[in-house]
């Protein structure tokens, strides 16, 4: 069975970010989580191993259509009157198993700098 791992993470007041291993990283200047930035990661790691959001969708159970939405930022065709899905911690955890990674990791480009910064 896989088992993932999840990186705690605290915020100091001078913006330092410890994670569960006590390594120190920053937390980006605008404070605000790089939701594009995890968009076009959860792409390029389907792209780079090659998978259909078929195969992604299967691989971790989480529907074919909320892949797509959550890759393209925008919203689901059937569900026009939701604001675009950035997908919740179930659907993050799934795709972290998929991809056999801790949760943390796949949630990592959430940290990076946005580029309108």
């Amino acid at each position: 069975m896989l088992v993932s791992h999840i990186v705690l993470v605290s915020h100091n007041k001078d913006k330092s970010v410890f994670n569960s291993n006590r390594r120190v990283t920053h937390a980006p200047s605008s404070e605000q989580p790089n939701f594009d930035a995890l968009r076009r990661s959860l792409a390029r790691l389907r792209h780079d191993r090659g998978w259909s959001y078929d195969e992604l969708a299967a691989r971790s159970g989480v529907g074919r259509a909320s892949l797509v939405a959550i890759e393209s930022g925008k919203r689901r065709r059937d569900r026009i009157d939701l604001a675009p899905s950035r997908g919740n911690l179930l659907t993050w955890f799934r795709l972290a198993a998929a991809f056999e990674m801790p949760l943390g990791e796949i949630l990592s480009p959430l940290y990076e700098e946005n580029e309108e910064s």
